[in-house]
């Protein structure tokens, strides 16, 4: 069975929304999941994985990761995910320039582990809305539909 690994943090509760749905979506499509708050987890897990997931808010006008995600980045680096299959989702504001821009530094950061791509990132403008759950539920399907492949 596939497994995946959903690693997020969450601000407001938007982005953990998300990672909710993901995680039901994946579920639906037959895929063994575990959540994990950013603060509870650690880049290596990943190697346990099939599928290697991670969201993220994007918070102000300088779009920096949050406080509490940064070392995760950091040391994200530094793992050889070479086989897995990555995503990465999040939510922000689009009063900001740089929305959601957490999330494109950690779809960055994964292709240096040389995990594989499985969909482009889900960015998300504050709470999931209808078409968000559309979005999430198609980022599932193509992210298990890369690790079946790979």
């Amino acid at each position: 069975m596939t497994n995946a690994l959903i690693v997020y943090t969450s601000l407001t509760g938007n982005t953990e929304e998300i990672a909710d749905i993901l995680a039901e979506s994946l579920k639906d499509l037959g895929v063994d999941v575990t959540v994990k708050n950013c603060i509870e987890a650690d880049p290596a897990d990943y190697l346990d994985y099939d599928i290697c997931l991670v969201g993220t808010y994007t918070y102000g006008t300088d779009g920096d990761l949050p406080d509490e995600i940064v070392d995760f980045y950091e040391d994200l680096a530094d793992e050889d995910l070479s086989g897995k299959v990555f995503g990465a989702f999040g939510s922000g504001d689009t009063f900001y320039e740089k929305f959601c821009q957490s999330a494109l530094d950690f779809d960055e950061q994964f292709e240096k582990t040389g995990a594989i791509r499985g969909s482009k990132p889900v960015l998300v403008d504050l709470n999931a809305e209808e078409e968000d759950v559309l979005a999430i539920e198609k980022f599932a399907k193509e992210v298990l539909t890369k690790a079946e492949e790979s």
